[in-house]
C-alpha cells in the first residue's frame, strides 16, 4: 500500500462486502476483520486483488516467503534514472555538444521507457481506485506525468519547438516519485526494525530429544514453528530457546532482554520457565515445551504490538477525513490554478506547468503516515523493552494521566515474605527456644507463612510432641512430652490474651502469650525511584490494598506515597478507582488478576504481568516480568509518542499549506516538487525514528 488512502480503499471494500471488525495497517501491510457471510475467503483476496494491491496470504506465510530482494521502488527507480539523466544533459547541450538531444524525436524515445514504467504503476493503480471511487495519491501523479507528457507530444507532432518539449519533466516526476517511494518504505521498515527482531526471533532450528527403539535418547533438528507442548528439547550453551519451556534438567545463565529489555542475564534451575526467543547464555539444559508456536509469548508480544499498530488513535481521526478529500481538493485546485494562471498570464506552459507542480507537491501520503509511523516506532521500543500497549489508544491517553495507583502486593513489594522481628513477651523461654517451639509447630503446616519460618529457622534439634492438631484459619495446637500445651498462629490465638492484632503469629504456652512475629514483604528495590520519578513530573502517587491500615502507612512512608487506602475490598477498590478516574485521568497499576475489575475501570490500566499470563489480562498495558521499573518508560513514550504525531502532523499539515500556494505561484516547477514530494515523507519518518534513540 502506497498510502492511507490504499488503506481507506481496502477497508471500504471489505465493509462494503459485509466484513466486520476490519482493521487495515498501512505501516506493514496487515489486515484482518471478520467474515459474517457465506462468501469465501477467496473472494475477498480476489476483490483486493481487483483493487490493484496483492494479497500475499496469511501473514506467517507472507514472512515465510519473504527473500531478500531489491526494494520494487528501487529497481523501478534504477530502471529509470540513466534515461531520465540523458534526457537532462540536453538542456546542457552547448557545453557538452549533445546537439542531437534536441531533436524532440530522440527526447521521445527517451522519455517512453519512463513514461510506460510510470503509468505501468502509478497509472494503473490511479485507474483502479478511481473505478473505485476512492481516488488515491497515484491519480495525481499519473495525471501531473501525463499532462506534461501529452503536451510535450502535441509539440512534438506538430513540430512547435522546443518550448513545447517537457519529456525531462515527465522522467524527472516518475523516477522521482519513485525515488521517494523507496526512501519512504525503507524509513517504514526502520520503524517496523523492533517488531520484525521479535519476530524474526520466533523462527529457528530447535534440538528435539527423542528416543530410538531401544529407548536411547536422539537428538533431532526440527523447526521451532514444528514443536508442540510436551515435546522434549536440548538447549546448549549460546543456543537461542525455540519456545517457551520448563526445565527438568540442569541450569543456565538466560538473556531475556529480547522480551524484557534487561541486559543482565538471569540463573534458571529445574523447574523454571525459559521465554522462546531469550539466549541461553551459559549452561546446558533439558526442557519441556509448554507452548506452541502461536501461542508463545512471543507471538502474544508480537501479536499484540501488531494489534495496537492497526488501531488508530483519536487524534488520526482528522487527518483520516482530510485524506479521503484530498486528492479530488488538489484536483479542483490544480485545475483552478491552470485557468487563473492562463488568465493572467495568457502563457498556456507556464500555467500548465504551475498545475503539475500543484499535482505533484501534494502530499496526501504524509497526512496518512504522521501517525502510524510515530505509533509503530512507539510500540516497537516498547515491546523491545518489555512494555505492551494493548492499544494505540493507550498510548495518547498517557499525556494527560494525572495520578498513579498502585496496588501493593505483589506491585511494590515481590510478594517474597520474610520474618521482619521476633519480640518476646515474657522471659519464660529463651530466643532460640521460642525458635525451636515455632519451627517445631510450623513443620505441620502448608501455609505461605510457615514456609519462610522453616527456611529461616531450620533446626535439626526439633521439640516431639504427644499430638498436634492444625485449625485452618486459626492455627496449631500441640501438647509436648513434657505436658505443656503450645498454640500458634494469628491473632484469634491470642485475642484473649492481648489487644495488639498488628502481628502475624503469635505464640502461646499454657494460655500464656510467649511472642510474636512479624512477617514482611520485601520492596522492591525500583519502587523508590519509580515513585520519586512520578512525583517529579507533578504525578500523584496513591497506595491502593486490602492489608492492613498499619502495613500500608509504613509502606507508604518509606516511599513517599501520596495517599493511602488500606483494608480495601475488591468491590470498594473498584467504587475508589472509579472515584479518581471521574475527578482526573488515572492509571492504576496492579497484577491485572485480582485487580481486574479496578485495572478496567482506570483511565490506563497497567499490569504487572509474568510473562506466561499476557494472553489474559485485561489491562491496557502489560509490564513483562514484574517490570516495574519500566512504568516511566511507558509514561515517557505514550507522552513522547503522541508528541512525536502532533509534530508529524504539524508538518504534514504545514507543508501542503504552504508548498502548493508555492507552486501555484510559479515558485516551484514540476521536478523540484517531485522532489519535495519525496522528502516530505522521508521527514516525518525521520522524525518518528527519532523515538527509537529518543530520552522519554
Amino acid at each position: 500500500m502506497d498510502c492511507t488512502n490504499c488503506a481507506l480503499t481496502v477497508r471500504r471494500y471489505l465493509e462494503k462486502e459485509g466484513a466486520e471488525n476490519v482493521k487495515v495497517n498501512f505501516v506493514d501491510g496487515d489486515v484482518s476483520f471478520k467474515i459474517n457471510t457465506d462468501t469465501p475467503p477467496e473472494s475477498f483476496q480476489k476483490g483486493i486483488n481487483d483493487l490493484g494491491y496483492k494479497v500475499t496470504g496469511n501473514i506467517e506465510a507472507a514472512r515465510l516467503q519473504q527473500k531478500p530482494s531489491l526494494n520494487i521502488y528501487l529497481k523501478y527507480t534504477l530502471w529509470c534514472l540513466p534515461f531520465t539523466l540523458v534526457l537532462f544533459l540536453h538542456m546542457f547541450h552547448g557545453v557538452t555538444g549533445l546537439y542531437w538531444l534536441m531533436n524532440p524525436w530522440v527526447q521521445l524515445t527517451l522519455c517512453i521507457p519512463v513514461y510506460a514504467t510510470g503509468m505501468s504503476f502509478f497509472g494503473r493503480s490511479a485507474w483502479k481506485s478511481l473505478r473505485n471511487g476512492i481516488p488515491n495519491m497515484n491519480v495525481l501523479i499519473a495525471v501531473g506525468a501525463t499532462a506534461a507528457f501529452v503536451y510535450s507530444l502535441i509539440g512534438t507532432l506538430g513540430n512547435l519547438g522546443e518550448d513545447y518539449l517537457f519529456y525531462e519533466t515527465t522522467a524527472t516526476i516518475i523516477t522521482l516519485v519513485f525515488f521517494g517511494n523507496y526512501l519512504e518504505s525503507a524509513s517504514i521498515q526502520s520503524t517496523q526494525k523492533a517488531l520484525n527482531k521479535l519476530a524474526i526471533s520466533q523462527k529457528i532450528t530447535a534440538h528435539m530429544i527423542a528416543f530410538d527403539e531401544h529407548h536411547q535418547e536422539i537428538v533431532m533438528p526440527v523447526e521451532s514453528a514444528d514443536l508442540r507442548p510436551g515435546d522434549l528439547i536440548l538447549i546448549r550453551n549460546g543456543d537461542q530457546v525455540p519456545a517457551d519451556c520448563k526445565i527438568f534438567w540442569g541450569n543456565a545463565s538466560i538473556d531475556e532482554s529480547i522480551i524484557t529489555g534487561e541486559s543482565m542475564p538471569l540463573e534458571k534451575e529445574v523447574k523454571d520457565t525459559l521465554i522462546g526467543g531469550s539466549i541461553l547464555v551459559n549452561g546446558t539444559v533439558k526442557a519441556s515445551v509448554i507452548a506452541a508456536a502461536n501461542d508463545s509469548t512471543l507471538a502474544n508480544i508480537t501479536d499484540l504490538v501488531k494489534q495496537a499498530q492497526g488501531e488508530k488513535p483519536p487524534v488520526q481521526q482528522l487527518a483520516d477525513k482530510i485524506s479521503a478529500v484530498f486528492v479530488p481538493l488538489v484536483i479542483g485546485i490544480a485545475v483552478v490554478t491552470l485557468v487563473v494562471n492562463y488568465i493572467i498570464l495568457h502563457d498556456f506552459t507556464s500555467a500548465l506547468m504551475r498545475s503539475i507542480a500543484v499535482l505533484v507537491i501534494a502530499c496526501p501520503c504524509a497526512l496518512g503516515l504522521a501517525t502510524p509511523a510515530a505509533v509503530a516506532v512507539g510500540l516497537g521500543r516498547a515491546a523491545r523493552n518489555g512494555v505492551l500497549f494493548r492499544n494505540a489508544r493507550s498510548l495518547e491517553l498517557f499525556k494527560n494521566i494525572r495520578q498513579v495507583v498502585f496496588d501493593k502486593t505483589g506491585t511494590l513489594t515481590t510478594g517474597e515474605l520474610s520474618i521482619s522481628h521476633l519480640h518476646l513477651v515474657n522471659n519464660d523461654l529463651s530466643e532460640e527456644e521460642v525458635k525451636r517451639v515455632v519451627y517445631s509447630l510450623e513443620k505441620y503446616s502448608n501455609h505461605p507463612i510457615a514456609k519462610v519460618i522453616l527456611k529461616a529457622w531450620k533446626t535439626k534439634d526439633g521439640m516431639q510432641w504427644q499430638n498436634v492438631e492444625e485449625d485452618k484459619g486459626l492455627g496449631i495446637k500441640a501438647l509436648s512430652k513434657e505436658g505443656d500445651e503450645y498454640a500458634i498462629g494469628s491473632y484469634k490465638v491470642a485475642a484473649a490474651l492481648t489487644t495488639d492484632r498488628e502481628h502475624n503469629i503469635y505464640i502461646v504456652k499454657n494460655n500464656r502469650l510467649l511472642a510474636w512475629v512479624d512477617i514482611k514483604d520485601s520492596i522492591r528495590p525500583e519502587a523508590k525511584p519509580v515513585i520519586d520519578y512520578l512525583q517529579k513530573k507533578g504525578i500523584k502517587t496513591i497506595l491502593l490494598s486490602g492489608d492492613t491500615a498499619a502495613k500500608c502507612n509504613l509502606l507508604a512512608d518509606e516511599l513517599g506515597i501520596d495517599t493511602v487506602f488500606a483494608e480495601q475490598s475488591p468491590a470498594q477498590k473498584l467504587a475508589i478507582i472509579e472515584s479518581l478516574a471521574n475527578n482526573a485521568p488515572t492509571a492504576m497499576v496492579g497484577d491485572g488478576i485480582n485487580d481486574a475489575p479496578a485495572l478496567a475501570k482506570a483511565t490506563i490500566g497497567i499490569s504487572m504481568s509474568d510473562a506466561s499470563q499476557i494472553a489474559v489480562q485485561t489491562a491496557d498495558v502489560v509490564l513483562m516480568n514484574k517490570g516495574l521499573k519500566n512504568l516511566p518508560l511507558a509514561l515517557g513514550l505514550g507522552k513522547h509518542t503522541f508528541l512525536t504525531i502532533k509534530q508529524n502532523l504539524f508538518w504534514a499539515f504545514a507543508y501542503n499549506i504552504v508548498a502548493i500556494p508555492l507552486a501555484a505561484l510559479g515558485f516551484l516547477n514540476p521536478m523540484l516538487a517531485a522532489l519535495a514530494m519525496g522528502f516530505s515523507d522521508v521527514v516525518l519518518a525521520i522524525n518518528s525514528g527519532r523515538l527509537f534513540v529518543k530520552k522519554v
